[in-house]
């Protein structure tokens, strides 16, 4: 029988009104709630934040006028952004104690800095009720591909110089007018880099079916039948709608069927908890060791009570949910199940984007070697080399080419749409 949903999509925080948006990248656990000043509006200062003025640097302010595909449950009114609607789907409401705040994410285009940058900082002009909140998150672009998302008020912090900037603004509310974002600049300056996370993480970690076809995800996208997309128990490793920005590989523990699939989606369980980062970055549950879910501390230790972020008694152990296709035709599962998850984005090296799919991988450069598994549309796959093999005609090539990836299977470089993060050299 299938255990019982516990995917939350949003960041329930305490009821308290937000002032400012003074959470640190290192440590943080969201947005900093000030004194509880019922129904005033205020707006972050210079004053109120001396570590943010005076700012060197290069400034700007985020566009907050336009609201496109890319966005979730935001819209612009004369006083601001705020949410479109605050009343969350039945199925979710029923699942949180939480169930009436709702949230909604703007994502502004990405800029390209006049020089790299190692921080981005934010000042947040808005007006919040108590029970709301609004944050701003950033992330940077180096050769590798994006970083996570992190608070970038006071600042965010990135190990290497970033080329490019892309910020998103989070709200959460149960009335849309209670969280008003009036306007958010933005400080790119450098600092001397920290050091660098280890580069592909990968973790043993339960895995649990989604299911919910019809509903939207975190990002935006209606959930579609045999869909191909995993939740991750954090926002830091969301890719926008229609990317991999952020992609895991999942593989059966035998390493018999995997599946390079994009973060759409957050939980279960938790929002808050990035378990493959270190205790430094991680955002709460900063004593569990890293790669251990929550969820699975409380389930098989009672680590917090036996309880997630919410009070809620955790029933499995749960670190992944998996979309159904990823669940059922990319890995053949037919109950939850221990898998190995590498959380590609903290590795090095070529990666290439598929652009149609889900593609098949294969065990040698020929379509008569054996399906090894799936790579869904837009995932981001880390490319080892490559070699010459079959002549495939593909939407965006014929070529001989064949991708040998991480793992040593094979896909075909027909259906592969742009390779970033260096040159891919022959095997």
């Amino acid at each position: 029988m299938r255990q019982p949903r516990c995917r939350i999509r949003s960041t329930i925080l305490a009821a308290a009104l937000t002032l400012v948006l003074t959470a640190a990248l290192v440590p943080t656990a969201g947005p900093v709630p000030a004194a509880p000043l019922r129904g005033t509006t205020l707006t972050l200062a210079p004053a109120a934040a001396p570590a943010l003025a005076p700012a060197a640097g290069e400034r700007w302010d985020a566009d907050l006028s336009v609201v496109g595909a890319d966005d979730v449950n935001v819209r612009r009114t004369a006083a601001g952004l705020r949410l479109r609607d605050a009343r969350p789907s039945p199925a979710r409401a029923g699942r949180s104690p939480h169930g009436a705040v709702a949230d909604g994410i703007l994502l502004t285009a990405p800029r390209t800095l006049a020089r790299p940058a190692t921080r981005v900082r934010a000042e947040v002009s808005a007006r919040v009720a108590r029970g709301a909140s609004v944050e701003a998150q950033v992330r940077g672009w180096r050769a590798s591909g994006w970083t996570e998302w992190r608070g970038a008020a006071p600042g965010a912090v990135f190990d290497q110089p970033v080329t490019r900037v892309q910020t998103r603004v989070v709200l959460t509310a149960s009335d849309p007018a209670a969280a008003t974002v009036r306007g958010v600049r933005l400080t790119a300056d450098s600092l001397a880099a920290v050091t660098a996370a280890s580069p592909g993480l990968t973790y043993r970690v339960f895995a649990t079916r989604i299911g919910l076809v019809g509903e939207v995800t975190a990002n935006g996208r209606t959930i579609q039948p045999r869909d191909h997309f995993v939740a991750l128990p954090s926002r830091r490793g969301l890719a926008p709608l229609n990317t991999g920005d952020y992609t895991v590989r999942v593989c059966t523990t035998t390493g018999s069927r995997c599946e390079y699939a994009p973060v759409w989606d957050v939980g279960p369980w938790n929002t808050r908890d990035d378990y493959w980062n270190p205790s430094a970055v991680r955002e709460n549950w900063k004593d569990l060791p890293r790669g251990r879910p929550e969820a699975q501390a409380a389930y098989q230790s009672g680590y917090n009570g036996g309880r997630d972020q919410f009070g809620r008694t955790v029933l499995n152990p749960a670190g992944i949910d998996l979309a159904d296709g990823t669940f059922w035709d990319g890995l053949l599962l037919t109950t939850n199940a221990w898998v190995d998850v590498a959380y590609l984005w903290t590795g090095a090296g070529p990666h290439g984007i598929v652009g149609d799919g889900p593609l098949n991988i294969r065990a040698g450069a020929s379509t008569a070697n054996a399906v090894r598994g799936l790579a869904a549309r837009y995932a981001n796959v880390p490319i080892q080399c490559y070699v010459t093999g079959q002549s495939i005609s593909g939407p965006f090539r014929t070529t001989t080419r064949w991708n040998r990836l991480a793992t040593g299977q094979y896909v075909s470089h027909a259906y592969v749409s742009a390779v970033y993060g260096g040159t891919v050299p022959p095997c």
